[in-house]
């Protein structure tokens, strides 16, 4: 069925960077037109922080481009993923880790509002963060190629949401393994590392949540504005907190996004759940301020890991 031409703009937004969702709605926001898109992209010295750990070393960099969208940074061609630490104070360090995967519809990673100021955020509060930069599909190297790629994207109709690639769940398995390996370099007890994600991260975070490889799999997950239909749930699935915005155009329930068989399925299997809906916020809003009872997830989110009691500091 094609896509309402009222959701283009708002379909639009959220492949290109789901940070800047709070254009969606707003006439003056850039959109996508008959004649192509008017969202220019500029690019950016790479922001790689110099601590980033290669999760395969042996794997080409074929170029991966830090750009700017609308004054946000994106990262996209990311071939070689690697794994930054943002680690705590040893005063205050609780001895839980988190890996952080930004979204950007596996084509672009919101490396900031969803990778970078939830890491520091995180550290501030006393939890050892890593910010995950897994490969993306390939996208034409050209600014210009690639928002007309998205342009035909939306042509024709396109509203499927994409599965989360196997690269993606890899690089998802291996920085998992990684922490719980070193946890004892980082001060991280290897049974509180914790994953969240965004939007696409939020689809890698449920895949290596709920995936049968023990070594590999999070001692407890948080898809934030990620799809929340019904899935099967593992016997040990990892205790949950997930957080949506109602308002969401893609994955909210009963707005054509999508419902709560998520929760639903996590509670008939007697897994922990705890999910967040938000009147407001739209979709990306990640560590951005609007103004919104949305920005005070990551507190939520604390709350929850204190609550659980994940953040205990180590004898």
């Amino acid at each position: 069925m094609p896509l309402p031409r009222r959701k283009l703009p708002l379909l639009a937004a959220w492949l290109l960077l789901p940070s800047l969702a709070a254009a969606q709605g707003n006439p003056a926001a850039p959109a996508v037109g008959a004649s192509g898109p008017a969202m220019p992209i500029t690019a950016v010295p790479s922001g790689k922080d110099s601590h980033a750990i290669p999760l395969l070393p042996h794997a080409a960099d074929a170029g991966e481009q830090w750009e700017s969208f609308m004054g946000a940074r994106i990262v996209r061609n990311v071939t070689a993923p690697t794994l930054t630490p943002f680690l705590p104070d040893p005063a205050k360090a609780s001895g839980a880790a988190v890996v952080v995967a930004p979204g950007g519809a596996f084509m672009m990673l919101s490396i900031d509002s969803e990778g970078y100021q939830v890491a520091r955020w995180l550290a501030d509060h006393g939890i050892a963060a890593f910010v995950l930069t897994y490969r993306l599909k390939p996208t034409p190297r050209d600014p210009a190629a690639f928002l007309g790629q998205l342009t035909a994207l939306l042509g024709g109709g396109a509203r499927n949401v994409p599965t989360t690639p196997p690269e993606a769940l890899a690089d998802a398995r291996a920085a998992v393994r990684l922490v719980r390996q070193r946890g004892g370099e980082w001060h991280i007890d290897p049974h509180r590392i914790g994953f969240a994600g965004f939007s696409a991260g939020a689809m890698t975070t449920l895949s290596v949540g709920l995936s049968d490889d023990a070594a590999s799999r999070p001692d407890f997950i948080a898809p934030v504005y990620g799809p929340l239909g019904a899935r099967a749930i593992p016997r040990d699935a990892p205790p949950m907190f997930t957080a949506i915005a109602m308002d969401d155009p893609f994955f909210a329930p009963f707005s054509g996004g999508g419902d709560l068989g998520l929760i639903a399925a996590y509670q008939a299997a007697h897994r922990p759940v705890e999910a967040h809906l938000f009147e407001a916020g739209g979709h990306g809003f990640g560590m951005r301020q609007q103004g919104k009872t949305s920005d005070l997830w990551i507190e939520e989110f604390y709350a929850w890991m204190k609550d659980r009691g994940l953040l205990k500091p180590q004898p």
